[in-house]
Formats: C-alpha cells, structure tokens, sequence
C-alpha cells in the first residue's frame, strides 16, 4: 500500500555562528566544512537535506556523533531554526508559522520522547503521562483516564500514583512513551529515546514500539546511532555523515546496495543473518509457480530461520509466499552469497566513536 507524504524537507541547511548567510554563501561556493570552521568559524550543521517522510512509517536517522542527527529531528518543530531550505507537515509550510501556530505543532501534531526521560520528579506518574493533555486545557480527570489507559498499554498498570525516583530506566522511558501517546499526536519524534537503557531493557523498548506500531500506525521519526536498532526499527533508513546524506531508502535494500565507501564500512559488521529478510533475496515469480521446490517460506523470515528451515543445504530451494499468495522463489545458494558483504574501504566509518 502506497502512503501519503507526511513530511518533506528540501534544501535544508544549518549553520552555526555569528553569520550563518554569509558561510551559506561560502558554502554554496564550494567551501568545505573543515575549511568554513578553520577559516570562517562557522559549523556546517545541515548540507542540503532532502527527505519525504511517509504517513504510518518508521523513518530512522542515523549517523555517527556529530553527524547531525539531533540538529535536523529538532528542525521539524522548529526548536532549531534552519539558515535556509524548506519543510512541509501535512502540506503546510511550519518555517512560515506564527507563534500561535507552532504552539500547536509542538501540543498537538507533534510529540517528543527524550534520551533523559524528561519527566518532571515533583508529579506521579500519571500527571507526567497526562502532561500534554493538561497542557491543551483538558480537564484533570479526563487527562487521567487517558494517562492510565496508555499507561496500561505500555505496562506500567498499577503504577499511575508513584514517581519517576520510584521507577527503573527503562518503566521511566515507558512513561515518556505513554505521554507522547496521551497527546494523541499523529508524529511522534524519538530522539536516542532508547540509547541510555541497558542492552536487554533496550531490546523490549524496541519490541513495544513495533507493537504499538502496528496497531497505531504512526509517524515516527527515531534518531539513533546503534545500525541493528536501525535496521530492526525502519521502514525509510536515512544515513548521516557530516551532516548531509549519505544513502536513504528500504534497509534491505541499502544493506544489500551501499552506494558509499562510508556506508559499506558502516554495515560491514551488522549480523545479516538476523536483519535480511527473504523478500530482499527473492526472486519473483513471472510465469507458473514452481512445483518442484521443498515447499513453501514466508516474504518476512529471516535468512537465520531459513538456514535452520534447511538445515543448512545450500541445495534446496523454496516458493516465497506474502499473505498465502506466491510472490517469489528462493535459492540456497542466493542466500548464502547475500551474506557476504561488499569488501569495505577500511575507511569513513572505522573510527566510529559513540
């Protein structure tokens, strides 16, 4: 199913300093980012970013620290101005609102969920949930029927009535889910949300967005710099280095097709096993569907489960199904060469500090 555009960025840029139009003007000569620092004192932040987001769809950015990733989540609400460029929600112009309406943005079409959890110590629980709500006037028991019902979805029943001192990092980060939920905003921006949780409390996190997701089907842009996180989360995979793009599109394909020496040292070590899907490997079926195969696998396994689904003889072959229609066939031996990755630089992204 096609989706409708819920966000467009063209030509943005950012830059930092005392004269960010006249370092545009450099910039666009030519300069480099290095050189605009060393010469100008000014830091390119954004170089031309061009991006559509879909309505209902995951969007993860990614990048190494320092490559622009907080800088461009935070342009959508305009909690950072951009020196120049565009950006379109829902086919209106947000660099063209007025104060009233960006009040809106932020309560209404927008929610954010922080990497600190951002929850005020002073309320319980509930109150921090039911924040947003409170905001936009509603009444108190209405915010606390909403606060709870998210609350209970996200797992946190039997705890509206404690505080956030009283809660582990990872209920904590499940109440600034609730609260964005509470708002009822079709956007919701998630900024390194679950960077600062422990490995396994970061795998549930992951696991209770994508089940929400698929009942709620949101707009999420998520920030992070974990590639699996990336590759587990995203339906549109945007790549950042030194703040413009590298690569963007479906995460099979950018894993299978790097187009960058930056992205190919960047994916070299990523388990392909557990992220490539058979849809990726597949081929489609153009004529009569294939009887002499080993029976039948599913468009979304993933090669690990069809290694084991063999029991490792790279002989066999299979029919694709999606929705119990044949789409396409898998051969072992296809699978077996997805699994080696293009020889990298040993440059860009070896030094990945984060």
């Amino acid at each position: 199913m096609k989706r409708n555009i819920k966000i467009v960025i063209r030509n943005l840029y950012k830059i930092f300093g005392s004269d960010p139009q006249k370092a545009l003007a450099y910039i666009h000569a030519g300069m480099s980012k290095s050189e605009l620092l060393e010469k100008h004192n000014h830091v390119l932040g954004l170089e031309n970013i061009n991006i559509e987001m879909r309505e209902g769809e995951v969007t993860v950015i990614m990048g190494l620290s320092g490559s622009g990733k907080s800088t461009l989540i935070r342009h959508l609400n305009r909690l950072i101005e951009p020196t120049a460029g565009k950006i379109d929600v829902d086919g209106e112009d947000v660099l063209s609102f007025d104060e009233e309406q960006l009040r809106k943005l932020r309560r209404e079409v927008m929610s954010m969920v922080f990497q600190n959890f951002a929850l005020l110590p002073h309320r319980s629980v509930a109150e921090n949930a039911g924040t947003l709500l409170e905001v936009r006037g509603a009444k108190s028991e209405e915010c606390f029927t909403e606060a709870k019902k998210w609350l209970d979805r996200v797992g946190l029943q039997g705890f509206a009535a404690h505080y956030p001192h009283q809660l582990s990092g990872g209920m904590q980060q499940r109440v600034g889910i609730a609260r964005a939920l509470t708002s009822n905003s079709p956007i919701m921006l998630m900024d390194e949300a679950f960077s600062a949780l422990d490995p396994l409390i970061r795998s549930d996190m992951q696991d209770l967005l994508l089940e929400l997701q698929k009942e709620l089907h949101k707009t999420i842009v998520f920030i992070t710099h974990d590639l699996d996180e990336a590759m587990r989360l995203a339906d549109h995979l945007i790549i950042l280095k030194d703040g413009y793009v590298v690569q963007q599109g479906e995460p099979q394909h950018i894993l299978l097709n790097p187009n960058d020496p930056y992205v190919e040292d960047f994916i070299s070590d990523i388990n392909r096993l557990r992220v490539l899907r058979v849809r990726s490997i597949m081929t489609p079926i153009k004529g009569e569907v294939p009887t002499d195969t080993h029976g039948e696998v599913d468009y979304n396994d993933t090669l690990e489960s069809m290694i084991a689904h063999s029991g490792g003889d790279t002989s066999y072959s299979y029919v694709v199904t999606n929705d119990g229609k044949a789409v396409g066939t898998l051969e072992m031996t296809d699978l077996v060469r997805a699994l080696v990755p293009r020889a990298s630089s040993g440059k860009g992204a070896q030094s990945r500090a984060v």
